[in-house]
């Protein structure tokens, strides 16, 4: 049996998918602020060190996988901290963790993207080119600027829309680029995302209000299914990513969305290289 290490453990998906790698006989560190192996603030660098050293700790140094599932929704009211909570967490949780993948020989990782990243129009290309250059602070100032500067309805709604999708953009870019660098993928280490769009957790509903779960067609962007998302359906895609058999896909970004994406984008995927 493996070792993995899942945040946000406490609820939602993650809850869903710790649940489902303890009964498949797994041994799960539950990383979250409350109701968890490990309490840490992955938005911060002091958590993210503290949840690093714990799980090296519990682990022994060798652990097979870690699904970096935590993360906030577009309704807090701080853009900063939804990214460092959603882009800087995951991704120097897994920086400080990658030994620890390698040394088990077949070490995975999966990330917890949004199908927002592609179908919300207000991406900042700022702020993801800084999330990517490794800026905490700097993203943080831009971010918080920029919810500042949005609409007033927009604010009311989704005061951290922009910087929820732009962060979300942000972390499928760098699994993408990341998944492919020797340090990662020949040492054996696969790092994937699975792109969720309308499923019914806290974050979900948090944005949305209760209404969601009564009229799918209702929802403000496609819903070719008829029917939301569930934690678990993303959980079985999360145990499949960690799987010793998922040895041949690394930097895959998966849609798990019930179709969202390719309604509103078709022709998106695939595009040619253009020579």
């Amino acid at each position: 049996m493996a070792t993995f290490a899942v945040t946000g453990s406490a609820s939602g998906m993650g809850a869903a998918s710790a649940a489902a790698l303890s009964a498949a006989g797994h041994t799960v560190i539950g990383v979250d602020l409350r109701a968890a192996d490990i309490l840490a603030d992955l938005g911060t660098a002091e958590g993210r060190d503290l949840a690093a050293e714990e799980i090296l700790a519990r682990c022994g140094g060798r652990l097979d996988g870690v699904a970096a599932i935590a993360g906030v929704g577009p309704d807090l009211p701080d853009a900063a901290a939804v990214v460092s909570i959603n882009h800087f967490g995951p991704v120097r949780l897994l920086e400080r963790l990658l030994p620890a993948l390698a040394a088990s020989g077949a070490g995975r990782a999966v990330v917890i993207g949004s199908n927002s990243a592609s179908t919300v129009p207000l991406i900042d290309d700022g702020l993801v080119e800084l999330a990517l250059a490794g800026e905490e602070q700097a993203a943080r100032e831009r971010a918080r600027a920029a919810a500042e500067a949005m609409p007033a309805e927009v604010r009311a709604m989704a005061p951290s829309i922009s910087a929820y999708a732009s962060s979300k953009f942000a972390l499928a870019r760098w699994v993408r680029r990341t998944a492919v660098t020797p340090e990662w993928a020949r040492q054996g280490v696969l790092l994937n995302a699975i792109a969720p769009g309308a499923v019914l957790t806290p974050l979900m509903l948090g944005s949305t209000g209760d209404a969601a779960d009564h009229d799918p067609d209702a929802f403000p962007t496609p819903m070719p299914l008829g029917v939301f998302g569930r934690p678990e359906d993303i959980a079985f895609w999360v145990q499949q990513f960690l799987r010793p058999e998922a040895r041949f896909t690394t930097g895959a970004v998966l849609y798990v969305d019930g179709g969202t994406d390719a309604a509103m984008r078709p022709d998106a995927q695939p595009t040619a290289m253009t020579p």
